[in-house]
């Protein structure tokens, strides 16, 4: 018998290779290979590991009870696996949808010039207008929670909000964040450079592995990040610092003219960000109006 089943593995493997297309093939392993790494790192990012090691448990006691001849317990786990596909669905649903925001917040726009946004010259000024608030709010120590939204839609975030319609400005922000506003508890959504949204609540997993010591505030900024494309810029009500977050990395203690350079350069076209942190552009020309120093991501 056991001789027998070597034998058939050795034809399934002669049929296989004799079969094989090299092109395709390869890159047909390749690409299940990647969906395979892509979906071990996205389970690494939470506690739905426990769940796979769970149902590896479930298929290790299926092997054991089908060997065994357990004719009623083979017969429920069947029905089990019939259904798995479902299953997994269901299990893992906040995962998938993250994954495929993942895939769909690629800034494609971004390459190909008939599809980007018009409107540099509104975010040109909600920066400056942030800039200015975020230094002031830096020195009063006065908490905030601003988000950038990109092309990522954070309708999600403001399903509490109180939603605004209103140029950036850096009183319309400062009398948003002020202490006792009604409205200074959440973030303040800007999108193409007006506040679209505020009091929007960050909804934060308690899973999530975050290795400095911050606070709430700072938590959702980098929650947000992660969910979307947005870049997420946070006042310290402690310390009164100034930070950015941006694709999960939070960027904590700048200036608010190093804030400048690094939401020039995440918000803006690349023509419009050279010239307005003073770096040759792709004409080659130099503005000097601007002297901040360039930031690192």
């Amino acid at each position: 018998m056991i001789l027998e089943m070597i034998h058939n593995f050795f034809l399934q493997l002669k049929d296989t290779v004799l079969r094989f297309k090299f092109i395709p093939d390869v890159l047909d392993i390749l690409l299940v290979a990647l969906l395979i790494y892509a979906v071990i790192i996205q389970l690494r990012k939470t506690k739905s590991i426990q769940v796979v090691k769970g149902i590896l448990f479930i298929v290790v006691v299926y092997g054991i009870v089908s060997l065994l001849g357990m004719n009623a317990s083979t017969y429920l786990f069947s029905r089990l696996f019939n259904d798995i596909i479902i299953i997994a669905v269901i299990l893992f649903s906040d995962e998938i949808r993250q994954a495929l925001e993942n895939v769909g917040k690629q800034r494609i726009g971004k390459k190909l010039p008939f599809l980007r946004r018009g409107g540099d010259d509104a975010e040109i000024d909600a920066i400056n207008a942030v800039c200015r608030a975020c230094g002031a709010m830096s020195r009063n120590k006065v908490g905030s929670l601003i988000l950038f939204q990109r092309n990522t839609f954070l309708g999600d975030l403001t399903k509490q909000a109180v939603f605004i319609d209103s140029e950036t400005t850096f009183e319309m922000l400062c009398s948003i964040f002020y202490p006792k506003a009604p409205l200074h508890d959440g973030a303040v959504i800007i999108r193409a450079g007006r506040i679209v949204a505020a009091r929007c609540v960050v909804p934060m997993k308690n899973d999530r592995v975050v290795h400095e010591n911050v606070g709430t505030r700072h938590r959702a900024a980098l929650e947000a990040s992660l969910i979307s494309d947005c870049v997420a810029v946070v006042t310290s009500e402690e310390t009164g610092i100034i930070s950015i977050a941006v694709e999960g990395n939070l960027i904590r203690g700048i200036t608010d003219s190093e804030l400048r350079e690094h939401l020039g350069k995440y918000l803006l076209s690349e023509d419009k960000a050279a010239k307005k942190s003073g770096r040759p552009s792709r004409g080659g020309k130099k503005d000097k109006t601007d002297k901040g120093a360039d930031a690192d991501a």
